[in-house]
């Protein structure tokens, strides 16, 4: 589902942006691929996930560390109900509480560090959107930083230590569409733990079963990923109030045509 997660975060960036106050393309455009970018980190807790090879080793052991993590957690915090399973992948990273709390340390992070944490962060995501969706977006997020660079007011570095207040919304944003997207898969989400339900700290939260997703098959590939994509497009600033304008201008022609 990798592709369908950077999908899926690229929209929720692209829907989410104007309400965190950006309006400009190449703001949206960094934040929504910041978005689609960490709507893929959760996966860290596999071992073959594109967030455990994008730095080699280092993100090897970080995977490896959260693994652990994960593992320990799930040992100490599970229900009577709850399965007897590892409790590496698909557990502690891909929660609520993870989400936020990713977030919070990103927004932390950048708001100490400065405009360069800014950079690494918006880096790392959009890397990681990238290996998932083309290097079509590493070039079209690198003509926004471009056209920012000669728009902003104070320069780029002072623009981007202005964006420390979104970056962890960005962060906690990708994260939790990710788990939305698991949620419709047959496996389903633990995404509120450690809420009890049912006799069960990590519940998986899914659909009826004939509603669920099989991840990787036809209705993800050929309907879901498109359906995201062509709203994506829709999203985009400028685009709807484009579109809007054709067809009142078309009805208008066709109003006063002939009779």
């Amino acid at each position: 589902m990798g592709r369908t997660h950077a999908a899926t975060g690229l929209l929720a960036g692209m829907a989410l942006a104007p309400a965190v106050g950006l309006a400009t393309t190449h703001q949206v455009l960094v934040f929504a691929a910041t978005t689609a970018g960490f709507a893929l980190l959760p996966d860290l807790d596999h071992p073959s996930a594109s967030a455990t090879r994008l730095f080699g080793w280092l993100t090897g052991a970080v995977s490896w560390m959260l693994r652990r993590t994960s593992a320990a957690v799930y040992a100490l915090t599970k229900g009577p109900r709850d399965e007897n399973v590892k409790g590496t992948h698909r557990h502690l990273s891909h929660t609520l509480l993870f989400a936020v709390a990713l977030g919070a340390a990103a927004s932390a992070g950048c708001a100490a560090g400065g405009p360069w944490a800014v950079l690494g962060v918006l880096a790392v995501g959009l890397l990681l959107a990238a290996e998932a969706l083309g290097d079509w977006l590493v070039l079209a997020c690198a003509g926004a930083v471009s056209w920012w660079c000669v728009t902003a007011p104070g320069g780029l570095l002072t623009e981007l230590a202005g964006v420390s207040g979104w970056i962890g919304i960005a962060v906690a944003v990708g994260c939790f569409v990710h788990c939305l997207g698991d949620s419709l898969t047959e496996s389903g989400c633990p995404f509120l733990f450690p809420l009890p339900i049912a006799g069960e700290t990590w519940y998986e939260i899914r659909p009826p079963k004939h509603l669920r997703l099989h991840t990787g098959k036809k209705v993800e590939t050929r309907l879901v990923f498109p359906l995201v994509i062509v709203a994506c497009g829709l999203t985009a600033p400028g685009v709807w109030d484009y579109l809007v304008e054709i067809v009142h201008a078309t009805a208008a022609t066709t109003a006063g045509g002939p009779r």
